[in-house]
């Protein structure tokens, strides 16, 4: 009786193990497929302002030279969108 439990348990697990994409998705749906472009160009945004006022009090009181090349090139991308 208990190899019959092991094996049931055994299989029960390669089944799930086969299936965890269609288990995800179809308990645990991904939120952002149902954005509209709106709500995709304000959340876009929104997380690009975050990142310009993580840069801008990176900056902090010595001004531009407290950044590196590379966050001085990315405040400068994003200021141009």
């Amino acid at each position: 009786m208990s190899e019959l439990l092991i094996l049931g348990l055994i299989i029960t697990a390669v089944v799930l193990f086969f299936n965890k994409e269609w288990i995800k998705n179809r308990f645990f749906p991904d939120q952002k497929k149902n954005y509209t472009i709106d709500d995709r160009f304000n959340s876009d945004k929104r997380e690009r302002e975050k990142e310009i006022d993580r840069l801008l009090s990176k900056m902090g009181k010595n001004g531009v030279n407290d950044l590196s090349e590379k966050d001085r090139k990315r405040l400068d991308e994003l200021s141009k969108m």
